[in-house]
């Protein structure tokens, strides 16, 4: 079985076109830019506009989707949990993420399709459907490509800025695909998609298709330099991986661990109610007038607002927090992007405000956003010169854990607080539930952002960092000299 497994991982097609010690531009490009931008491609669009895709498209009850996406976090933490450890308990040629990488080309293009076919009219039927669907696609096929996803950051090398640059061009892809859900999205729903099922279905089948071919060449041009370390030929007990309960203890006696995981939590989980919650805004809350009424012409505008920012951010994020610190920069965005928040919240309907303050909340939130990987990837080689194991799946699973449940429980949440009052078929909606949007979209996020900003004070694992990581290669070359 052995020599089966390293024959299948060293052919042509499972080899990685890597080959590099360090770190090069094709890598970062379509290993952690183009390959997650093509995978989370879905993800980004179902975060704008599943929620509406339900209640408008196949007229679901806000009350079961409430219950629905409730109930679906407990399965979705569970599976992030347990492909974590099927991540740390892998070992092949390939490493042990990219393996999972791999197999997502399948499982993310399929289950991405699902939720589109229904093909049962009656209420009950198409809730039953909808419920496996989601169930198949958030806590199943996404556990499996954004746990692998995020692990390839700590595990494709142990030079830091290099880490800190392919984190940030894996969130460049995450915050792509965002922009693609609520700038070109919005267009195509408010103008050509409308209602139509089986426009929504060919639109998805796109994507699909998509996803699986850059995938695919995700899985080619990355590298696990870090796993390479370990795997020292005959090196078998070395290499096992360590017990789930003493994983846990490892990071769980880590107070760095705790705050960058905190910190990751109330900036995700804002991040999901405000983004759930978009696509009601501009259609309900502000006021579309100057840009001849189109709610989905508003929703661009903001976007693209929220998008500029980010990319110009993008360049500086990088080689600042090589300077100053990844704290100090994310504590400096995070109070920014309150200052945002609050002129936007203030600005009411009048659009000219809102997207003042959007780009400043956006333009604020950069940091945390292209270095979060990069801060976890930093506490987990912490985590390994203290206790002497890598801690990547589980770590990693947490943190998709977070990720993924953050869309659902966020969504549960607005669209409970919704409740019976919206009603999509009127012309306007009430005071109060236009309130209820406006809170949801602004105010949620702008105070979790004076929340962060506090919490990422406590965030100093950087000071010791590369002596720690020094002494980590004295032991493996130790470890390699008594084989």
């Amino acid at each position: 079985m052995k020599e089966q497994r390293e024959n299948f991982w060293s052919t042509p097609l499972t080899r990685s076109f890597i080959r590099s010690e360090d770190v090069k531009p094709p890598e970062m490009l379509i290993g952690y830019l183009i390959g997650p931008f093509g995978a989370m491609l879905s993800s980004g669009i179902f975060t704008s506009f599943l929620n509406k895709y339900f209640t408008d498209v196949l007229q679901l009850d806000t009350s079961f989707l409430s219950v629905l996406q409730v109930i679906s976090t407990i399965l979705i933490v569970a599976a992030n949990l347990i492909v974590g450890q099927l991540i740390e308990r892998t070992r092949c040629l390939a490493g042990k993420a990219r393996p999972w990488v791999l197999l997502s080309a399948l499982t993310m293009s399929v289950a991405s399709l699902l939720m589109f076919i229904v093909p049962f009219e009656s209420g009950t039927a198409k809730m039953v459907w909808i419920a496996i669907a989601y169930n198949l696609y958030y806590a199943v096929a996404y556990p499996i490509y954004n746990t692998a996803n995020s692990t390839l950051i700590p595990v494709s090398t142990r030079n830091s800025q290099q880490r800190g640059t392919l984190a940030s061009f894996t969130n460049i892809a995450g915050l792509g695909v965002m922009g693609v859900g609520s700038m070109i999205f919005p267009i195509l729903v408010s103008n050509v998609m409308g209602n139509d099922q089986n426009m929504w279905f060919l639109v998805m089948l796109a994507i699909a298709i998509f996803s699986a071919l850059t995938i695919f060449l995700q899985y080619k041009f990355t590298r696990e330099r870090v796993t390479e370390e370990s795997m020292v030929s005959g090196a078998t007990e070395q290499n096992a991986a360590p017990p789930l309960g003493q994983q846990l203890k490892a990071v769980t006696g880590e107070k760095w661990w705790w705050v960058v995981i905190l910190f990751y939590t109330v900036f995700q989980w804002a991040g999901g109610m405000k983004n759930g919650s978009m696509s009601y805004f501009c259609q309900w809350v502000i006021d579309a007038t100057p840009l001849g009424g189109d709610w989905g012409v508003a929703q661009t505008l903001l976007s693209v607002m929220g998008a500029i920012p980010m990319a110009v951010a993008a360049v500086f994020v990088v080689p600042l927090a090589n300077k100053f610190g990844k704290r100090n920069l994310c504590c400096i965005g995070m109070a920014l992007g309150a200052v945002g928040g609050v002129i936007a919240g203030l600005g009411g309907s009048n659009i000219v405000p809102v997207a003042i303050g959007v780009a400043l909340k956006c333009l604020g939130s950069s940091p945390a956003c292209y270095l979060i990987l990069a801060m976890l990837a930093d506490v987990i080689d912490h985590i390994e010169f203290k206790s002497g194991i890598r801690t990547d799946g589980l770590t990693m699973s947490i943190y998709s854990s977070l990720m993924v449940a953050s869309t659902p429980i966020m969504n549960a949440v607005f669209m409970a607080m919704l409740g019976s009052g919206y009603d999509a078929a009127a012309a306007a909606q009430t005071a109060a539930v236009q309130s209820t949007i406006s809170v949801s979209y602004i105010w949620v996020e702008t105070a979790a952002y004076v929340i962060d900003a506090i919490l990422v004070l406590f965030f100093t694992v950087e000071k010791n960092l590369s002596a720690e990581q020094a002494e980590i290669q004295k032991r493996r070359q130790g470890a390699k000299e008594t084989l």
